[in-house]
């Protein structure tokens, strides 16, 4: 199922190039709660309690009446949204001096409050660098004649994408050919961002997208690999999404229009200045990608909205293919197409398969009317993808809340599991590029496991380990526990939640907990191994994943049950989960911390105002958290897309009150909050940089506390942050130290690693300038 363009960063897990390592854990001290911290003033100038003599800045208000459906509000930071928003997303130079100097003050602020920790930064950064294999690169996978891998260098941000020559044995020979040199091509720039990169069926030319700016507006480059020289920029206005066809002289490809969406595809010879235009979408609410299928014999043009699907398909061999509608828009039906031994196979969700089943079509005519059952539906059992091979079909499940792969013959039907035995872990499956083989790979991992890639032979059920993320700094499975709890929510639900933490970890409630949830959009997160988050269990955290309503973990119900009028199940599912680890002993009420980012920021901060008490504070990573005055903004480039995921305050009077009731921009209320930090991305097109700032401002002014409500603003990138591999580690960094901060486990290892550095803590006029 192709899911669109939406309000997701990745959580706080590792990459498949981002490995982890662990160290001796300190014994955990109880964590400072708010009461412990207040009666600590008088007797040490804790962290806190510093850093809460630090004046914050005060945010003019400037308060706008705004009138919609008969309904009123009053918005008194609604200035901070620069009406010329567009063009900052392109260049940022352009932004309003107003604006500019509260999100600078703010950093300034923000840069005086963690001053102290620096020295803890550097080595929580020092850590999870060490955890990282810095050359590293990805297993190659064979396409004719060569075999294609990436691969980093010692000290390198970006990959570096090279080839060597398959040989007469199958295996790789001769020498490797660089087609792409990330950190040579990010060189002198300060955002860099790799959108798609392939290579062309006759093995000539690679197609590549890159973002300069953060604001995903890719330009798409096309080399010659024989020169190593770029022949043509087709366009700075890509989305990002592109195929070839099978000539390799013709390419699709998306462009984004001025309000950053997707708007039509285009068909271009790589040799030419024209395009043809195939496709323009005119419903803003929907998104449009491009692919083919396993055995390449179809380019798919896919348009999506969150629910809905509607896919045309253009004869891969013809570069003048007339497009074949595949099955019209049918409002909340899904579907997508897979071919395998010589048909098509589709997953949908048609007919009231609410957790999808198998259809099969002819593979020269797979429209609708030609659709007939292959696997039924099965209730409980969500089929999340499919990949096609010449003799084999490959499914991807999900059923209580864990992942499983089945394999199908096509000469005798049979099927057979691939089975794991922890009690949590994510798989992932890719067939790579040949289609005429017997070979799977698969990669497994779990919170305690660091990633393994395996080949699997279908025929023999042979796995073959090629690839274990490595650890240069060390790390033993055995040291940590993986636990899978169910936590009973108010309604009654059983909500799966998955605890990593240190062998030793004292279980008496004395531990501070790692709280992290996202619950948007069908997301599910994985239970997958993670570099930086061993940096929090080693010193006596307990990271949890609660696997909440609005994600897909127990089938797709389970995200019906988790959007629009059932919003607010994700918010009580991830204060339900919380409630259980108090209740069980793992912790204690206020000392949790909350995180989320983009969509998962929403929940933390619905959270933090539910239920503050429960939170020694919440990280809100560019959180989407002024959802009615976004969903009530049809020129901003998410909001159309996504009236089906939270309702159309514009036009539909419950879906105003219901977003009202719970948007966390609009429920700050007088009340105690926990310690807050939000970041932004000045850049960012999926949650524009006014929404942190804007809660930020108004929840300072509100709380009824002397509670920390920090904000940082990344003044040269977009959603995902800082572009590099490592530069993307400070941010992370930084996030964690103020986890510690606010958990009371970072005290004494920051006077420590202050005192190692060769330094002490910034003096107060060092504090006051950020120094």
């Amino acid at each position: 199922m192709f899911k669109p363009f939406v309000r997701l960063i990745a959580p706080l897990a590792g990459a498949a190039l981002t490995l982890a390592a662990c160290q001796d854990a300190p014994d955990a001290p109880a964590p400072e709660t708010r009461a412990d911290m207040d009666a600590s003033q008088t007797a040490a100038p804790s962290l806190l309690a510093r850093a809460l003599d630090i004046a914050a800045p005060e945010a003019e208000q400037r308060p706008v009446t705004i009138e919609q459906l008969g309904r009123t509000r009053v918005d008194e930071f609604a200035w901070m949204r620069d009406d010329n928003w567009q063009q900052v997303m392109r260049d940022p130079s352009v932004l309003q001096a107003d604006i500019r100097a509260h999100l600078e003050a703010e950093n300034s602020y923000y840069a005086q409050v963690m001053a102290p920790t620096q020295a803890l930064q550097q080595r929580l950064y020092a850590e999870m660098r060490g955890r990282i294999k810095e050359d590293d690169s990805s297993s190659p996978e064979r396409d004719g004649d060569w075999f294609y891998y990436s691969r980093y260098r010692e000290g390198g941000q970006y990959p570096v994408y090279v080839r060597r020559a398959a040989g007469a044995d199958g295996e790789m020979s001769g020498d490797e050919q660089i087609l792409f040199d990330g950190d040579a091509e990010a060189e002198g720039i300060d955002y860099f961002q790799l959108g798609a990169v392939d290579h062309s069926p006759d093995h000539r030319w690679l197609a590549y997208a890159v973002d300069t700016a953060g604001s995903e507006f890719y330009q798409l480059r096309i080399r010659n690999l024989e020169t190593g020289e770029d022949i043509a920029t087709l366009t700075d206005e890509s989305y990002g999404s592109l195929e070839w066809a099978n000539d390799s002289q013709t390419l699709y490809w998306v462009w984004r229009d001025e309000n950053n969406r997707p708007r039509r595809v285009y068909r271009q010879a790589i040799d030419s200045e024209s395009r043809e235009l195939v496709y323009e979408e005119s419903d803003p609410g929907y998104f449009l990608g491009v692919g083919k299928t396993d055995g390449n014999s179809w380019i798919i043009l896919s348009a999506n909205d969150h629910t809905t699907s509607e896919l045309r398909l253009f004869d891969a061999n013809d570069p003048a293919a007339e497009p074949i509608l595949v099955s019209q828009r049918e409002s909340g039906v899904e579907y997508s197409l897979t071919e395998a031994g010589g048909r098509i196979f589709v997953l949908t969700n048609q007919d009231g398969a609410v957790d999808f089943k198998i259809m099969s079509a002819p593979l020269d005519d797979p429209r609708r009317e030609n659709w007939s059952d292959f696997i039924d539906h099965r209730p409980g059992v969500l089929v999340t993808s499919l990949i096609g091979y010449q003799d084999w079909l490959v499914r991807l499940e999900r059923a209580n809340a864990l992942p499983r792969l089945i394999v199908r013959r096509f000469s005798d039907d049979a099927e057979h599991e691939i089975a794991f035995d922890e009690e949590a872990y994510a798989l992932g499956a890719w067939g790579g590029y040949e289609y005429a083989v017997d070979r799977l790979r698969f990669s497994y991992e779990s919170p305690s496991t660091p990633t393994e890639i395996y080949d699997y032979d279908m025929a023999s059920r042979e796995r073959t380990l090629i690839k274990r993320q490595e650890i240069p700094s060390g790390h033993n499975a055995d040291d940590y526990v993986v636990r899978r709890l169910m936590a009973t929510a108010r309604d009654g639900e059983q909500i799966p939640v998955t605890l990593l933490y240190r062998e030793g970890t004292p279980l008496d409630g004395s531990a501070p907990v790692l709280l992290y949830g996202y619950g948007s959009y069908g997301i599910t997160i994985p239970a997958s191994f993670s570099t930086s988050r061993l940096s929090l269990v080693d010193r006596g955290m307990i990271y949890a994943i609660a696997h909440i309503r609005g994600g897909m973990a127990k089938g797709y119900q389970w995200y019906l049950d988790g959007k629009l009028d059932k919003k607010e199940n994700t918010f009580n599912d991830f204060v339900d989960a919380g409630q259980m680890l108090i209740d069980e002993g793992y912790t204690r009420a206020g000392s949790m911390v909350a995180y989320g980012g983009s969509a998962g920021g929403l929940l933390v901060g619905a959270a933090i105002n539910q239920a503050p008490e429960l939170f020694a504070g919440g990280i809100a990573a560019v959180p989407f958290v002024d959802v009615l005055n976004t969903m009530s903004d049809p020129s901003l480039p998410l909001t159309p897309p996504e009236w089906p995921e939270w309702g159309n305050p514009i036009e539909d009077a419950a879906a105003y009150d219901y977003i009202l009731s719970y948007s966390p921009y609009d429920q700050i209320h007088a009340q105690a909050y926990p310690h807050v930090l939000a970041t932004a991305g000045l850049t960012d097109p999926r949650v524009t940089y006014w929404e942190p700032a804007k809660w930020i401002a108004r929840l300072r002014a509100t709380r009824t506390d002397d509670g920390l409500t920090l904000m940082r603003t990344n003044m040269g990138a977009g959603h995902g942050g800082a572009s590099g591999r490592f530069d993307s580690l400070l941010e992370r960094a930084e996030e964690f130290a103020f986890a510690l901060m606010v958990a009371g486990l970072a005290d004494a290892e920051a006077a420590e690693a202050s005192a190692a550095a060769g330094a002490d803590a910034p003096s107060e006029d060092e504090a006051n300038t950020g120094g």
